[in-house]
């Protein structure tokens, strides 16, 4: 298409400057001078054909969004927001909040975007959930239950003194704090920096970590 364009104006502009000559030898029989500029016409001619191609057109804005509100909420389903709606306007869309909905576990000031889901948590969803989240988080291990194999994943713990841990713990029932392990032949003050974080104790009905601070 290039090709063809330039072929084009390369034969207009020769087409020109030949008339030009043609022109310019009758007149100069005639004594008068004609002068013609070729260049100002294949300017003219390329700035013509430029005006012809289409400019791109930019997608035009979305003024709706589409979301999908489901879980505890009054009538679960997909819904037609404005642009620039909030989680609450989704809520309220759906009917708001059921009865047993927890309404802390959704941050409502929270922009939508198109295609999205919103779930609402019932109470007993957010409290089952947080409950797992605080098991996962800790990690740590219960020197008064653990047995000899999880006692061995803590650093510096072999077999030798993960079997020396269960003798102390046997003979005295258990550890009162963390910093009782020092009392642990082979564990000292420099082991114990490495364990500190990595311990806790407390008892089989209902865990509770102590610590040192």
């Amino acid at each position: 298409m290039k090709n063809s364009n330039r072929t084009y104006r390369f034969r207009l502009a020769a087409g020109i400057i030949l008339t030009a000559a043609v022109v310019f030898c009758g007149c100069s029989q005639r004594g008068d001078v004609v002068l013609i500029d070729a260049t100002d016409t294949v300017e003219a001619v390329t700035a013509e054909e430029s005006s012809e191609i289409p400019e791109a057109q930019a997608l035009p804005e979305r003024d709706t969004l589409w979301v999908h509100v489901c879980g505890a909420v009054v009538q679960e389903g997909v819904y037609e927001l404005p642009a620039g709606s909030r989680c609450v306007d989704a809520v309220e869309a759906a009917g708001g909040f059921a009865e047993d909905a927890d309404r802390s576990a959704l941050n409502l000031a929270l922009p939508v975007s198109d295609g999205e889901q919103i779930r609402v948590l019932t109470q007993e969803e957010a409290a089952t959930g947080q409950a797992m989240s605080e098991v996962v988080s800790d990690s740590r291990v219960n020197i008064n239950t653990a047995g000899k194999d999880e006692l061995m994943t803590l650093p510096g713990i072999g077999a030798s003194r993960a079997d020396a841990i269960l003798e102390y713990r046997e003979q005295h029932g258990g550890f009162e704090d963390i910093e009782e392990i020092m009392q642990v032949p082979g564990i000292k003050e420099h082991s114990f920096e490495k364990l500190r974080e990595n311990i806790k104790v407390g008892i089989e009905n209902g865990e509770q970590g102590f610590s040192s601070g």
